[in-house]
């Protein structure tokens, strides 16, 4: 950054050391894991002015629209629906869960075997370094595991302006009712917070922004399935992350003119790897920035990550939603639609993400496929055992890894890594 937002951050009432200290670990991993990529793509460069103004710029322009009367929407979760956010003129951006901070003060409120993810959302309000956190005028947290749901409890002392979102567990008749009633609710209550009415045009305009940017973001996704890989999956993860946080239009704009160079670097046969690379599918929960260490930790050992199915991937943005009704009630049935076909591990029965799996395996290309899991993440720990069984029932290579946010466990991780990588060479 080149220009001093210390003022702006302390307005916000950040922290200001805990802040320095924050920043300048993210600048170094960022440095030593983003930008010592070799062959990148010249238009990532957009991504990385994003990402060196991450907590200056863009909390400038939030803060300007915010004195210009527009609303910001804090969100944890690919269940909260951005276009209804945006019907009313407001902004939603995704909120800090990637790193561990404050870990000693977050324990004496929930307990130690919690993942990391929740840990981090809590660690990141206590110690006062999210100005996404505290610029927000509306938090919304939802019931998806319990470790959440019950979370929220204690978060809803420390954050006011904290919105439960309840989700359904199964698939059901009952289960999209459920759906269909939190969205109206969430409509209810996002237009008395803005004092904006949402009209039929409105949330029609909310659904085709959002629906460009995630076409931009599946353009994207079938580039990589050629081989060589023309991005790697370090910078296609940064792409997904930084989705949740900067403005839709710009970000739309900017992902189809990476996707321009990738077309052309296909055409040269330019990879960021070279062919033949070993190719990788990495599943399973969701990475938010700064946690980039299992795709770090693959490509260095000499494979490619060629696709997500992450919440920060795939399974967040794959599906579209439709954009033809003609009342507010239509709209909202084709987001509960749209949304009722996030195959999370929430669910029960979830055998559509099994098949999402294979699918994903197949189209890119994958040599083997990565499960990723948060300790403690129950849901997506408990789905990695039959999801490994089924794809090496189909002779796919599946390795399981559970781990958290620290670099701890980092030698260990790299030695299975590279033993998985060396079997599908």
């Amino acid at each position: 950054m080149t220009t001093d937002y210390r003022p702006m951050w302390q307005e916000l009432g950040l922290d200001l050391k805990a802040h320095d200290n924050l920043l300048q670990n993210l600048g170094k991993s960022y440095q030593e894991i983003i930008l010592s990529q070799k062959n990148r793509p010249e238009s990532m460069a957009y991504l990385d002015f994003v990402m060196s103004e991450v907590h200056g710029l863009r909390i400038k322009e939030l803060l300007e629209a915010k004195r210009n009367g527009r609303k910001v929407i804090g969100a944890f979760c690919v269940f909260v629906p951005e276009e209804i956010v945006l019907a009313a003129d407001a902004i939603m951006v995704g909120l800090c869960t990637g790193t561990d901070f404050a870990l000693e003060d977050v324990e004496k409120i929930i307990p130690r075997n919690t993942c990391s993810l929740i840990k981090s959302a809590f660690g990141f309000k206590l110690s006062r370094v999210c100005p996404f956190l505290e610029a927000a005028d509306m938090v919304v947290g939802e019931n998806t595991c319990d470790g959440k749901k019950k979370a929220y409890e204690q978060l809803k002392e420390l954050i006011p302006n904290l919105y439960i979102m309840d989700l359904p567990q199964q698939k059901t008749a009952i289960g999209r009712q459920l759906l269909r009633q939190e969205y109206q609710n969430f409509l209810a209550a996002i237009t008395e917070l803005t004092g904006i009415e949402i009209t039929v045009e409105r949330l029609r305009r909310g659904i085709a922004i959002t629906n460009n940017k995630r076409e931009a973001l599946m353009r994207l996704a079938h580039l990589r399935q050629a081989d060589p890989a023309p991005i790697s999956g370090l910078d296609a993860l940064l792409i997904n992350q930084v989705a949740f946080y900067d403005d839709p239009l710009r970000f739309t704009e900017s992902i189809n003119k990476i996707c321009d160079e990738l077309e052309e670097r296909i055409k040269l046969g330019n990879g960021a790897f070279p062919a033949a690379t070993p190719r990788i599918l990495l599943s399973g929960c969701p990475m938010a920035v700064p946690n980039w260490k299992i795709p770090w930790l693959i490509e260095r050992a000499g494979a490619v990550v060629v696709g997500e199915e992450s919440c920060v991937g795939e399974r967040g943005w794959r599906n579209l939603t439709v954009n033809n009704g003609n009342t507010i009630d239509e709209l909202l049935d084709a987001l509960v639609d749209r949304y009722f076909n996030i195959d999370c591990a929430i669910f029960t029965p979830n055998a559509e993400r099994e098949q999402h799996v294979a699918e994903m395996a197949q189209n890119y290309g994958a040599d083997g496929t990565i499960h990723y899991s948060l300790q403690f993440c129950q849901p997506y720990s408990i789905e990695s055992m039959p999801m490994e069984r089924r794809l090496q029932d189909q002779d796919h290579n599946f390795l399981r890894i559970e781990t958290d946010y620290s670099m701890e466990d980092i030698g260990q991780l790299q030695t299975r890594i590279e033993a998985f990588i060396e079997i599908i060479s």
